[in-house]
């Protein structure tokens, strides 16, 4: 047996499961990647899939129990193309699309949207399949709250087994939908570092070469002792904790996110590493943050500005910034192509070059970050695009990124991409890159 901490996500939810007394239960996520080994390898322990608002989805690992899927999906954003690719490989799966609603990206708070036409939809569909023969166990009494195996768990309601895996950055989660789905079904909300976007924020601060962005862009800033910092939506606190152990207390460090949900989880995952002390983590919303005027010297963001109304964050980092002050910003490119180290034909490049479109209205993810930080009143700008190398293929960041090219080539590319993809891993040579816009600017003497 490995140890616990090399266990995969499938084999913790494996052990889970055996810990509750689910021989099979249903499973709900908005992220197929955290389900679709246990899909593709443990199909009997598997009652019924609901897939929601998933705006990445590679069907293949789905199409043994494709009968008991249940995709629902935005009429608009990300989530619609790849449902619709999806509904195209598993045409026995069903498809519910939520009229008139758009979901722009992972930060999507669906089930607090639309919570009335997610939970009865889900709860009639899991019904009929039931009626059909597919019934999840009820769990065995345990503690109504606790952690197995890494992976922490909270359960509510009776009746059949009803597993709820995390979003990945949807401040209400599943919570808007609990009361009517804890009716039908004994409700298991999952959470901790190894599942949703709390792990793939893990696992993105773990690759060196995303790290080394970090740490520039502070080495930027060059906060001295006993500046204050203040991260804007610090997410699982992934960086902040780099960040902590780097000053080794010798600043005080405020982190702020929008999320209830990731900021338990970013103070769980600081207190585990010893760093209650060193973090305070506090409620706060980009457009407008809970701080006075020139409450810090140096403040930074990192992948938050895609999601909001940029302007306006920008000006609001600003405002907190005392005179001299420095603000480091980084978010996603768009406008620059990402890159997979493989030998793949033109058709197939021409299909993966292109990052999945994931910004906001008002955000930025785009060269124009720049011009913005210039016409908000930052002097001494210093910008830098940059690469991201991602070269960890077992985790979460890198299959929800493949599993978005996947789900855009033919059967006949599939193939040519995953022999590809065993020659470069045979050569030690299987990773891939993508861009962000990175700026460090200077708030004047006023």
């Amino acid at each position: 047996m490995p140890d616990e901490a090399e266990l995969s996500s499938t084999e913790r939810l494996l052990a889970l499961f055996e810990h509750l007394g689910l021989g099979a239960a249903h499973v709900a996520t908005p992220i197929p990647g955290d389900l679709a080994q246990l899909a593709s390898r443990h199909p009997r322990q598997v009652a019924g899939v609901v897939l929601c608002v998933p705006s990445r989805l590679d069907a293949a690992p789905f199409a043994e129990l494709a009968d008991r899927v249940l995709m629902i999906a935005a009429e608009r954003g990300p989530s619609a193309d790849a449902t619709a690719r999806a509904a195209a490989a598993l045409p026995a799966a069903e498809l519910v699309v939520l009229a008139g609603y758009e979901a722009p990206g992972s930060w999507a708070d669906a089930v607090a949207d639309r919570s009335g036409e997610i939970a009865g939809t889900m709860i009639e569909f899991l019904g009929r399949l039931a009626a059909a023969g597919h019934a999840a166990d009820a769990p065995r009494a345990v503690a109504p709250e606790g952690s197995h195996s890494g992976i922490t768990y909270r359960i509510r309601g009776a009746g059949p087994a009803l597993v709820l895996l995390p979003f990945f950055l949807a401040p209400s989660q599943w919570e808007p939908a609990i009361p009517a789905l804890a009716r039908h079904f004994t409700v298991v909300t999952l959470g901790g570092p190894h599942l949703g976007g709390v792990a793939s924020l893990e696992d993105r601060a773990r690759n060196r070469s995303y790290e080394a962005m970090f740490h520039s862009l502070i080495d930027r800033m060059a906060p001295r002792p006993g500046e204050a910092v203040l991260e804007v939506g610090c997410g699982a606190g992934s960086l902040v904790r780099l960040l902590a152990k780097r000053l080794g207390g010798a600043n005080p460090i405020t982190a702020a996110d929008v999320n209830p949900f990731l900021l338990r989880e970013a103070a769980a995952l600081a207190a585990a590493d010893g760093l209650a002390e060193a973090i305070h983590f506090t409620h706060g919303n980009a457009e407008s943050l809970p701080f006075p005027d020139r409450s810090f010297d140096c403040v930074y963001s990192v992948t938050v500005l895609e999601e909001c109304d940029a302007g306006r964050a920008i000006a609001e980092i600003r405002r907190v910034l005392r005179p001299g002050g420095r603000a480091g910003i980084a978010v996603r490119a768009l406008d620059m192509k990402q890159w997979w180290n493989l030998e793949v034909p033109e058709a197939i490049g021409r299909k993966i070059d292109t990052p999945p479109y994931s910004v906001g209205p008002a955000g930025v993810a785009d060269r124009s970050l720049y011009r913005r930080m210039h016409e908000a009143g930052f002097a001494d700008l210093v910008c830098f695009p940059t690469l991201v190398t991602l070269d960890r293929p077992g985790g979460p960041i890198w299959r929800n990124r493949e599993d978005h090219v996947l789900s855009l080539l033919s059967p006949e590319e599939r193939a040519q991409w995953q022999a590809e993809r065993n020659r470069a891993a045979a050569h030690g040579l299987l990773f891939m890159a993508h861009p962000l816009h990175c700026a460090v600017g200077t708030k004047p003497a006023e």
